[in-house]
């Protein structure tokens, strides 16, 4: 069980990521497309659940001083750093080689998610707002890979809102290191001599309302309406207003940002407003093919 702890199989849910340009084509349900992104999924998960290992190792005593990050496999000293290391390479191999057996162009996209990861754990996680660049830059090759994996061209919207959403979740992340380093005095990673409270409020003040105008403008964008043959887009701005508007309640009320992941996983208003989000996105790209239903 520490082993498979040590991999963080409930990350793996950020790698749906590599099902949205999919999903935004409107090709979600060609079955031949979906057994090759479930390969893509299972190489990015074991790519990623690699760098999790390394990141672990590198800061064993580190996390030993942290309130939640002690219990992890190799800082609780459940798993060796052998054995650790051993764990990583295999899924390194693994995930590199069902990688590039999805496609080469996959694998290419997969490995500079591998590089760069890699260089963060080593020492550019230490660089305050490179390090949340770097995290956010991780979920655009996601989307990147997953249409190489799908055959699907990836929109610039995609990817600038994808960026900014990912940008958003980091920097809240990093407030809660912020308020740790507060309450406890210490500090629970160098990039945080970077930060303050005053620069991260401001900052995720800014990015919410770039990220609604950037969706607005997605959703109204002459070439969006005509690729779905819809102008009703705008509608699910409402989704993403109510989605963010929650995060910030939890991050500047609740002060309960340390992980997107468990906030996703527990929080029922976030998964409500997704799965409306989602529910309204499938109802105007993939029902009904006679668009004067919503008239």
């Amino acid at each position: 069980m520490q082993y498979l702890k040590l991999l963080r199989p409930h990350h793996w849910v950020k790698n749906l990521f590599l099902f949205i340009p999919l999903f935004f084509a409107g090709e979600l349900f060609y079955l031949s497309t979906i057994g090759h992104l479930l390969a893509a999924f299972f190489a990015f998960s074991l790519t990623a659940s690699s760098i999790y290992i390394i990141n672990d190792y590198k800061d064993i005593e580190a996390d030993r001083a942290h309130p939640v990050k002690s219990k992890r496999p190799l800082a609780s000293g459940a798993v060796s750093p052998t054995a650790g290391l051993v764990l990583f390479v295999v899924c390194m191999v693994i995930g590199l080689g069902l990688a590039w057996y999805v496609k080469p162009k996959f694998l290419f996209v997969v490995g500079i998610y591998f590089i760069l990861n890699l260089l963060y754990s080593l020492g550019l996680k230490n660089i305050s707002i490179l390090d949340i660049i770097i995290l956010s830059t991780g979920f655009v090759l996601r989307i990147k890979a997953g249409g190489i994996a799908s055959g699907t061209a990836v929109s610039s919207w995609l990817i600038v809102m994808v960026f900014l959403l990912a940008l958003f979740m980091a920097v809240a992340k990093r407030r809660d290191d912020v308020i740790i380093k507060q309450v406890s005095g210490q500090e629970m990673r160098k990039a945080a001599k970077g930060y303050n409270m005053d620069f991260m409020n401001v900052t995720l003040a800014l990015l919410s309302a770039v990220i609604i105008v950037c969706y607005l403008m997605y959703t109204l964008d002459p070439v969006t309406m005509v690729r779905f043959s819809t102008h009703r887009l705008f509608y699910t701005t409402l989704f993403v207003i109510a989605g963010l508007l929650r995060y910030l309640q939890i991050t500047y009320v609740e002060n309960n940002t340390g992980s997107p992941t468990k906030i996703l996983y527990k929080d029922r208003f976030i998964q409500l407003t997704i799965a409306l989000w989602i529910l309204s996105f499938y109802v105007i790209i993939y029902l009904p093919a006679n668009k004067s239903f919503f008239d």
